[in-house]
């Protein structure tokens, strides 16, 4: 369906890919996966015709239709939801318009009505009139509610918005559809809707980014990784893929440690027998020989993993803080009811919910960044708290480079220290006069944990720090909270995050919180469902 030939892209002296050679199949789900900056995006744009290669030839059949997330909600600002989303069928839309245009003309003769009869044809041809109900199944499965279908777009919140897009490239039901980073921004309810509707609803040939892992593990039959400056394709989910890659790597290793054996021995030969007479001719051949040896190319690999490693100046007393019937309104939306909770010292603790149960809501309240509208918070003796926010522009919004910012922000410590820092969060050489206001979003979460790391605090406080890192900064993170000897306090959509950390589930719903001590699967065990799945939050209504 897609055959992609000599592909290469480069910007400038920066090579991306080089000579890549694939024929993607219907059907087929293929994960694009790689370290930030491989050219992951590039290459799902390339493929949508948004940007040209450096060389080589894409393929593919023009009667195909292609959907792809755009992650630019601006031009449907004025739209009502529901439009916006039956905009995903540009034909469909363009003759519902003029249906409309002509009516509302209220001119009617043999044009008019033979033109409208046409215009009957090609919205029957296209569904039209079913559009509305398959859009709000859309935008229900992917946690907008109906009460805001027939809003204007830009009433909703950033997030929202680009549920709605994403709606809206699966509204056509397309061919061949593109995904760039779909799970940004969803609660665990509606990724587990949207990987459920992938599998079973759609039978295109899909290619998605993603750096949730149970979602990449779930969802692909096909992995493509960006890595060595190629696009290389292995079969089977995530696991598989990781598991391969290890075996290539080790297959490669293995027949250059071989091949250089060989060299070595034919070169001991040559340098101990070129200059005598009754050797030379054998010593000559050797020589041959090693030339036409190839050593297999080791390349060094694009994924790098940070390295975090978070300390604590002091323990925190046993206790560190407890919040009492904490009460919390936003106008007519009560959001927190009697919230109360003793953490202890020690304790990894993941705040869990649908997107607007007050998650956030909860984190910004004990640190006294948000009032509480009833109730109390008492911090335990000795507990200072380091706090990575979800908008990292609330922390990010100077105009400063990273060396300064980060000096500034570590008190106490040296600019050795701080440089040492930023090389662990890969800022390397000349990378440390960036602006930050230029940063990517994995660029500024990763400066963000540099920051925490340096404060040396005994309370860490995340809200989804996982929402711009790549997977091997995702499992570095995870072995560092794992590791810390303070406390965790965080609010994580991502499963395979929270399974490898928590100890404490503190799960908000309707009607109030479930709290558990122990693991998020101990807590699956016991209360026998997902505290997101539907049957769940069915209980709390």
């Amino acid at each position: 369906m897609i055959t992609i030939e000599n592909l290469s892209m480069a910007y400038g002296q920066r090579l991306l890919f080089d000579d890549v050679n694939l024929n993607l199949q219907p059907g087929n789900r293929y994960s694009v996966v790689g370290a930030n900056g491989t050219g992951k995006s590039t290459f799902l744009k390339i493929l949508a015709s948004s940007e040209e290669p450096s060389l080589g030839t894409i393929t593919i059949s023009n009667y195909l239709k292609i959907g792809w997330l755009k992650q630019d909600h601006f031009q449907y600002e004025e739209n009502s939801v529901l439009d916006a989303v039956i905009r995903g069928d540009n034909e469909l839309w363009v003759a519902l318009v003029e249906k409309e245009q002509l009516i509302q003309a209220d001119i009617w003769n043999d044009e008019t009505g033979m033109r409208l009869g046409t215009l009957e044809e090609l919205i029957a041809h296209h569904d039209g009139y079913t559009a509305e109900a398959r859009a709000e199944n859309l935008l229900i499965g992917l946690g907008i509610p109906q009460i805001t279908h027939a809003h204007p777009l830009k009433e909703l919140s950033g997030g929202n918005k680009l549920r709605v897009l994403l709606a809206q490239a699966l509204f056509n039901n397309p061919d061949i559809l593109l995904l760039d980073e779909p799970t940004n921004h969803l609660d665990i309810l509606s990724i587990g809707w949207l990987e459920e509707y992938l599998k079973n609803n759609y039978r295109g040939l899909l290619l998605f980014i993603s750096h949730d892992y149970s979602f990449l593990n779930g969802l692909s039959t096909h992995v493509l990784d960006c890595d060595y400056g190629d696009i290389r394709l292995y079969v089977g989910n995530y696991k598989s893929f990781e598991d391969q890659k290890v075996l290539v790597a080790e297959q490669i290793k293995a027949e250059r440690l071989g091949a250089e054996k060989k060299v070595a021995h034919l070169q001991t030969f040559v340098d101990r027998f070129r200059y005598k007479a009754t050797k030379a001719r054998q010593a000559q051949s050797k020589m041959k020989m090693i030339d036409k040896i190839e050593l297999p190319d080791i390349e060094h690999s694009s994924r790098r993993a940070p390295n975090l490693n978070f300390n604590q100046k002091r323990p925190s007393g046993k206790v560190v803080v407890k919040a009492h019937n904490i009460h919390k309104s936003f106008g007519d939306k009560h959001v927190l009811k009697n919230v109360t909770f003793t953490i202890a010292r020690g304790e990894k603790v993941f705040f869990l919910g649908h997107n607007g149960i007050g998650k956030s809501t909860v984190l910004k309240i004990l640190q006294d960044l948000l009032p509480a509208d009833q109730g109390t918070v008492e911090w335990g003796f000795e507990t200072t708290c380091s706090y990575f926010a979800q908008d990292h522009h609330e922390q990010l919004n100077h105009n400063s480079d990273l060396l300064a910012w980060l000096e500034d922000n570590a008190a106490g410590k040296t600019t050795t220290q701080v440089r040492a820092t930023l090389g662990h969060m890969l800022f390397s050489k000349d990378e440390v006069y960036k602006n930050i206001l230029s940063l990517s979003g994995g660029e500024g979460a990763r400066l963000l944990l540099g920051r925490m790391m340096l404060e040396e605090n005994n309370v860490l406080i995340l809200d989804e720090p996982t929402n711009h890192l790549d997977l091997e900064a995702i499992d570095a993170l995870a072995k560092a909270l794992r590791d810390f000897e303070g406390t965790v306090l965080c609010v994580s959509h991502d499963r395979f995050f929270v399974n490898k950390i928590a100890t404490r589930i503190i799960a908000l719903g309707e009607r109030g919180i479930k709290d558990y001590k122990g693991s998020y699967k101990e807590y699956l065990k016991q209360h026998g469902l997902d505290y997101l799945s539907k049957g769940w939050l069915e209980t709390q209504q």
